[in-house]
């Protein structure tokens, strides 16, 4: 009889700290799955221990970038774990990147996003420079419009600026700006 009882009083229980955790403190759901897009903008700059090492008339290899990124993230109550992939269009020494990553990190405010990424990353370089591939290290920061004061515009979906730095083995710095939108 015990047994009943304590399986009702447990199935209870978790039925009520379900219906409390409906929501997010963006009103989003705490489980599930959050698909995002973005574009990106940035710059990419190798310095002197990269394996790329120079081209023998400039130096190392740097150049501006522009980036596209899609992924997901699996909410788990005020933390979340996600994948993302990238095709980045590079300018001057660089001229294609292409990685993807996984990415971990907490909920902060209503709608913003603090996190750390690790992954690999193909890039392709030209002007003799040669193509190398090799894990990229990164963190950053999602800003929602809630956390500005515009949330009655989006409500928990929609856009929010991000900022991130990556390295490239430590060889290099990549610091990138641009709007991501959540679904």
């Amino acid at each position: 009889m015990y047994k009943i009882v304590l399986a009702a009083a447990l199935a209870a229980g978790v039925s009520v700290a379900a219906s409390a955790q409906d929501t997010a403190p963006d009103g989003s759901r705490p489980f599930g799955i959050e698909p995002y897009v973005g574009v990106l903008g940035g710059y990419h700059s190798f310095d002197r221990r990269s394996e790329f090492g120079t081209n023998g008339r400039r130096g190392y290899p740097d150049g501006a970038l522009i980036s596209g990124i899609a992924g997901v993230n699996v909410p788990l109550g005020a933390f979340f774990v996600g994948a993302e992939g990238n095709a980045t269009k590079g300018f001057k020494d660089i001229d294609w990147e292409y990685g993807a990553k996984g990415r971990a990190g907490f909920r902060a405010g209503d709608s913003g996003l603090i996190y750390v990424s690790a992954g690999y990353q193909w890039v392709n370089g030209r002007r003799g420079f040669s193509d190398q591939k090799d894990v990229m290290y990164g963190a950053g920061v999602e800003v929602g419009p809630k956390d500005i004061g515009l949330g009655g515009i989006t409500g928990s979906a929609g856009p929010r600026l991000r900022l991130q730095i990556d390295t490239y083995d430590f060889d290099s710095i990549r610091p990138m700006a641009g709007v991501v939108f959540h679904f």
